[in-house]
């Protein structure tokens, strides 16, 4: 008896050491996959058969470079975590109700209490001790729907044309048709960076303004896609703004980038030790406020309404200290 409930322990065990390899990597060759267990082909057979038996679709690749792959389906794999990745899914859980996701915050505390449920007292403690010490704060920042969110990205990933409803800053409506790229989340808000089709260019939509996205069916082939990140932070550092300041800074872009956040300004290397800064502001005031900030010397390119109104809080500053 005793024989026999190890042989079953560690048969269970291997199984749930199986189901694990197949979560990390798309494709296993059969040999890679038995050496990795110390198992031989035939007790790697049967073991994936076992695994399709209790609902788990396990595919297999036929012939001497054959293979296996874990496909999507019913059943939801077991997932084995060690100490760290535990509490990193635990604290992510407890955070995801900062992100501007409608539904999400729900959804996340049905899962921290399953995965609560199971950790280790350990693990337990240290969760509980991360949860007890932050205070999350929340603002009026614009919800997205969780629909919203996956439907573009679905888009995204697939290449399929998308069509939505679309508020401007001033309010006013309009319906899209656009070649989705990548969606980006900046702070408290999600970007989609898109090809207007009508307007045949690049554009970028915040989610929030978003409605009733419809997947239309049509694919395309990206024209030129531009690295979204890089062109989410100049349209959210330059677009909304009145003033639109480029900058050169006397330091190296290792000094400088580190001052700037994608939300607040664009920087770019500009010799082995400058830099250009791309930043807007409806204030000339805040745009001197800023600059006076930095710490090293710089020069204004534009706007020229810039540089009269630094040149004119220079000599205001000259008179107050003479």
């Amino acid at each position: 008896m005793h024989d026999i409930l190890r042989f079953m322990l560690e048969t269970s065990a291997r199984l749930l050491r199986l189901l694990s390899l197949l979560q990390v990597r798309p494709e296993w060759a059969g040999a890679d996959l038995a050496a990795r267990l110390d198992i031989t082909p035939r007790t790697l057979r049967r073991d994936v058969q076992k695994l399709r038996s209790l609902g788990y679709p396990v595919y297999a690749t036929p012939g001497v470079a054959g293979g296996y792959r874990l496909g999507a389906g019913a059943a939801l794999p077991p997932l084995l975590l060690d100490d760290d990745e535990a509490v990193a899914v635990a604290l992510s859980l407890r955070t995801a109700a900062s992100h501007a996701v409608t539904g999400v915050a729900e959804a996340s505390a049905r899962a921290l209490a399953k995965l609560e449920q199971v950790l280790p007292s350990r693990l337990r403690g240290r969760t509980a001790a991360i949860g007890q010490a932050t205070v999350p704060l929340t603002g009026a920042e614009p919800k997205v729907e969780a629909v919203t969110l996956t439907t573009v990205a679905r888009a995204c990933q697939e290449r399929e044309q998308l069509a939505f409803g679309y508020q401007t800053r001033e309010g006013a409506e309009s319906e899209r048709r656009v070649e989705p790229h990548r969606l980006v989340q900046a702070g408290y808000r999600w970007y989609l960076v898109a090809r207007d089709i009508d307007q045949a260019e690049w554009r970028t939509f915040r989610l929030d303004r978003i409605s009733a996205p419809r997947l239309t069916g049509v694919r395309f082939v990206p024209v030129d896609p531009p690295d979204a990140a890089a062109f989410v932070a100049t349209a959210i550092t330059m677009g909304p703004y009145r003033y639109q300041a480029r900058v050169l800074l006397h330091a190296p872009l290792g000094a400088m980038a580190t001052q700037f956040p994608p939300t607040i300004g664009a920087v770019e290397a500009a010799g082995a030790d400058a830099c250009m800064l791309r930043t807007g502001n409806n204030s000339l005031h805040a745009l001197t406020f800023h600059l006076g900030q930095l710490g090293c010397e710089f020069t204004v390119l534009d706007p020229p309404e810039l540089i009269e109104h630094m040149r004119a809080m220079a000599a205001r500053l000259q008179r107050a200290t003479s």
